[in-house]
């Protein structure tokens, strides 16, 4: 585990549990922490991460460090030919992002990026029932992740920080990309990158997504709405539950007609979900790929296609204008 701050506390917490995986080495600049985390966890600690590549015998190496650091600390796992889980977002800049992936597949090691969103088990069954058609056709999907500014983060603004996610999960849940975007930025606490996202974006299958996104709003707020003819899906990251909204009317009218004819206000349904940690379901998901030699479930791919969206996102916003995604 090479950083071990809040997230990668419970990375390394996670590994230790684990049947089938020992946690080797934890690495971190802060020599107190590593000390509590070697005795905590009965393994061995490093303040210089090269010092621990370089001594150990390991497969897998998880990193949770700043984000302007992913790319030296990634490739220097990558050399030492272990398999990498890389927090979000993937790195600092697509040239960044593309050297890592490119390495790994070089070496035929897997690089999973940790989207931790997709692992929470109310995205995971929206995405069955949207496969099996439960919301009809989709005509808008709406994120709020809002809260209080982190004081922890300063090398990157809300966009990078916390769009990501919703980006990732856009995607996922769509299968579609993003041709067209624009974004509304402020920066009112933060003192080098904006704290609020007001982004529109519109995916090649005509779907609309929206974001609202800041680090003003003084409770934490983490929602995501998906309309459709038959209704809206409704996902509370925090509780881990999922909600459907019937449209009364399509029950009555769709089949036969195939045309919205109008919306009706049916039955509120909350749909019973198996709660789990996301952290450990995406960490047991990269061990598994690594053990059975399969695709992470967020591949670098995956990781580099959202830097780059919000990227754009945050150009949009500096620049006040619409970015087209795909060639005319």
């Amino acid at each position: 585990m090479i950083g071990v701050g809040s997230m990668g506390w419970n990375h390394a917490r996670i590994y230790n549990e684990l049947e089938g995986v020992d946690l080797v080495a934890v690495a971190d600049l802060d020599s107190g922490v590593v000390e509590r985390a070697a005795h905590v966890y009965g393994t061995r600690g490093y303040t210089d991460y090269q010092e621990m590549l370089r001594r150990e015998e390991l497969d897998v190496v998880s990193i949770a460090v700043p984000t302007q650091t992913h790319h030296e600390t990634a490739l220097a796992a990558l050399q030492r030919g272990c398999h990498i889980l890389v927090e979000k977002p993937i790195a600092s800049t697509i040239e960044e992002g593309q050297e890592m992936v490119a390495f790994a597949a070089g070496q035929r090691l897997k690089l999973a990026v940790g989207h931790i969103e997709r692992f929470n088990p109310a995205i995971v069954e929206l995405k069955q029932r949207l496969k099996r058609g439960e919301a009809g056709q989709v005509f808008q999907i709406h994120a709020r992740r809002l809260g209080p500014f982190p004081a922890r983060v300063r090398d990157v603004g809300v966009v990078i920080d916390l769009a990501t996610h919703d980006l990732d999960i856009m995607r996922y849940l769509l299968d579609s990309e993003v041709k067209r975007i624009y974004a509304e930025t402020e920066q009112e606490i933060h003192t080098d990158h904006e704290d609020l996202l007001s982004g529109l974006l519109r995916f090649e299958n005509g779907v609309i997504g929206l974001l609202s996104i800041n680090w003003l709003t003084p409770t934490k707020i983490r929602e995501l709405t998906v309309t459709g003819e038959k209704g809206m899906f409704l996902v509370n990251y925090l509780t881990q539950d999922l909600y459907f909204y019937e449209n009364d009317h399509a029950d009555s009218q769709w089949g036969s007609l195939g045309l919205l004819r109008g919306v009706s206000e049916g039955n509120m349904i909350r749909l019973k979900i198996e709660k789990r940690e996301p952290l450990r379901v995406e960490i047991e998901a990269f061990v598994k790929a690594v053990l059975e030699d399969g695709e992470p479930a967020v591949r670098g791919e995956d990781g580099l296609a959202v830097l780059a969206l919000a990227q754009k996102l945050v150009e949009s916003g500096q620049e006040n204008r619409v970015i087209s995604l795909v060639e005319k």
